[in-house]
């Protein structure tokens, strides 16, 4: 794994915990009314989908169980129409998807540096 993918995975784990933390303890209700919250969490989430874009074809081959498209595509929807964001699917995401896709790139942190020792 180049350095470059490394850094990427460690800071989209960064904005997992950063939208995690944002909306621990709300209710849906909670935050559809915290429009800083909103902004913070969609910011977070687009992040994840921009850094995707750090990850070379290769390494998306390989762990093709992770929906690197979907994630770029929701960068992309909420970059180019933020006013249109479903919240109930940005709720649904915080709350179904999201800790999915920490406990994958940990995965693939934890693979890759297994394979980067076996190497040496």
């Amino acid at each position: 794994m180049k350095n470059k993918e490394y850094i990427s995975f460690i800071k989209m784990i960064e904005y997992i915990e950063k939208s995690l933390k944002y909306t621990k303890d709300y209710t849906f209700e909670e935050f559809c009314n915290d429009e800083k919250t909103i902004d913070a969490t969609v910011f977070a989430i687009s992040q994840i989908g921009e850094l995707v874009k750090n990850i070379s074809q290769e390494t998306m081959k390989k762990y093709s169980s992770i929906e690197w498209n979907m994630i770029k595509g929701l960068r992309n929807r909420i970059v180019h129409d933020y006013e249109g964001i479903s919240l109930k699917s940005i709720w649904y995401i915080l709350k179904n998807d999201i800790l999915e896709l920490k406990t994958e790139i940990q995965k693939i942190l934890n693979e890759e540096n297994v394979e980067k020792s076996e190497e040496e």
